[in-house]
């Protein structure tokens, strides 16, 4: 699955992601740069239909590690989830897949 981690996230998300077997990068790692935020990806999800599928990630500040374990214990649900449904959100309790 491709990934494309925003800048809120840490760059090691996408190298995680990566080493997990997922396409990934960073936001940084693009070339025009971090220029996107998290009401950008929504908005293009919703006006624009693009990204194709996206996933929020809405768990406040959240430790590196914590990010990391989160997603390390999640993961086989969101890409199941977004086999499924093109909008998943993962909060620090739940994984909320929406229509």
């Amino acid at each position: 699955m491709k990934f494309l981690a925003d800048a809120q996230l840490p760059r090691r998300l996408a190298r995680w992601l990566s080493a997990q077997g997922h396409d990934a990068v960073h936001t940084l790692d693009l070339p025009a740069g971090n220029r996107t935020q998290d009401d950008d990806f929504v908005q293009s999800f919703w006006v624009q239909d693009r990204p194709r599928r996206l996933l929020l990630i809405a768990t406040g500040n959240s430790a590196n590690a914590d990010l990391e374990r989160l997603l390390a214990n999640n993961l086989a649900a969101i890409v199941a989830a977004l086999g499924e449904s093109r909008f998943v959100e993962l909060s620090r309790d739940k994984l909320v897949v929406h229509d």
